[in-house]
């Protein structure tokens, strides 16, 4: 299969100018080249059988490469009620992340980074694991279905979470002990859980946390922290951890030491935003009451401000929509992006390097989040600039991959 789409302008999130004048000529899942519009060389024929060459009319489009999802939960559908969808059947769960596959892939997202998914007997192939491992398994390969890495279930200090479904664990012993077994169920990376009952204190320190990272980075894994709070942040930065996941609350001090030890940063701006827009929706009172939109609005200013600290600090910033796990939905990472722009320091064409190679190399991935020659076709025609305007990113129209 050949395809050629014709004179586009390619947006790789790395400058602020487009490359006008573009085409791809892709083969057999692949970019066989990049070249201008006007100099493309043999092509070979167009139309007829099998093999032939289809020309795209990508004129007044960009290519954007595959967007990354750093911080997603596949298996979880978001909405006003997200927690209490933690608790829905496995059946269903699994029926969601049927659904959140296809709207990734309408939204031109093709890496989601699985944060955290319930621990149950998976109805499939009956492991009693997170179900976001036996997804990714069955996933891999698959034509439509996005790349998954994923983190199996939140480690967290008993009493934080609520459900039965998590991993908790009373002492840093217990700690230990389920990290390793997460490993061993075929975990890409460990999810720490370092926001405690008590928005002050973090739920372990960092001399309870190092033994975890250790036994990660032995074989060859990660360890993120959610942290919403400074206090978590502090503990999760000094213990060494590879990314904190939110950071809502960072000072200056921490987001030195971020850039100095080279953990990144996941924005999850949009949940704010997604938060204010329920205060209009839904008669729930922790959106629609007066002093929890005053509480949504001080929080957003404060997660913006650390996004602009860690930015300044010369952290790497990726993006993540939360979709699941939080309010927003798989097919929103664009509003993240909207969002960052939005942050005090950051541009557009920035931001959408957060969400396509700043994601590549938070996975590991040297092919996620770019397009290049000898690449998979990992791209989307979207309709207009990205660079300037990150709501282009909405106006998904086409994507290349199968």
């Amino acid at each position: 299969m050949r395809t050629l789409y014709r004179d586009g302008a390619l947006a790789d999130g790395r400058s602020d100018r487009l490359e006008l004048g573009t085409s791809i000529l892709v083969e057999d899942g692949r970019v066989a080249w990049i070249r201008p519009s006007d100099d493309e060389g043999p092509t070979g024929p167009s139309g007829g059988p099998d093999g032939a060459l289809e020309v795209v009319d990508a004129s007044g489009s960009a290519f954007v490469p595959g967007l990354v999802d750093c911080h997603s939960h596949l298996t979880l559908p978001g909405g006003a009620h997200w927690i209490d969808r933690i608790d829905d059947a496995p059946e269903r769960l699994l029926a969601v992340a049927e659904h959140n596959a296809r709207l990734l892939r309408q939204a031109g997202v093709r890496w989601a980074r699985d944060v955290g998914a319930p621990t149950l007997d998976d109805p499939v192939d009956g492991r009693h694991r997170a179900l976001s491992l036996g997804v990714r398994d069955r996933w891999q390969g698959r034509p439509g279905y996005p790349y998954v890495r994923a983190a199996g279930t939140w480690l967290s200090r008993a009493g934080t979470l609520p459900g039965e479904r998590m991993v908790e664990a009373e002492t840093a012993g217990e700690l230990l002990v389920h990290a390793i077994r997460q490993l061993d169920d075929g975990a890409d990376l460990l999810k720490l859980y370092l926001d405690g009952p008590d928005p002050e204190t973090a739920p372990w320190s960092a001399a309870e946390v190092e033994p975890v990272i250790a036994a990660a980075h032995e074989r060859g894994a990660k360890v993120t922290a959610h942290s919403s709070r400074l206090a978590g942040a502090r503990v999760g930065v000094e213990a060494g951890v590879d990314c904190l996941e939110h950071g809502m609350e960072l000072d200056a001090e921490v987001a030195a030491s971020m850039a100095a030890k080279g953990i990144a940063l996941v924005s999850t701006l949009a949940i704010f935003q997604s938060w204010l827009s329920f205060g209009e929706t839904t008669r729930l009172e922790r959106f629609a009451m007066p002093d929890g939109h005053r509480r949504i609005l001080e929080r957003r200013a404060r997660a913006s401000e650390s996004a602009r600290l860690a930015h300044a600090a010369g952290v790497a910033i990726a993006t993540g929509t939360d979709f699941g796990g939080g309010s927003t939905r798989a097919n929103q990472l664009a509003w993240e992006v909207e969002c960052l722009a939005g942050a005090p320091g950051l541009q557009p064409w920035q931001a959408l390097g957060a969400a396509t190679w700043r994601g590549g190399e938070l996975l590991g991935e040297a092919d996620a989040g770019v397009i290049r020659e000898g690449g998979p076709a990992d791209f989307a025609l979207v309709h207009g600039d990205p660079l300037s305007d990150p709501t282009a990113l909405w106006r998904v129209w086409r994507v290349a991959w199968d």
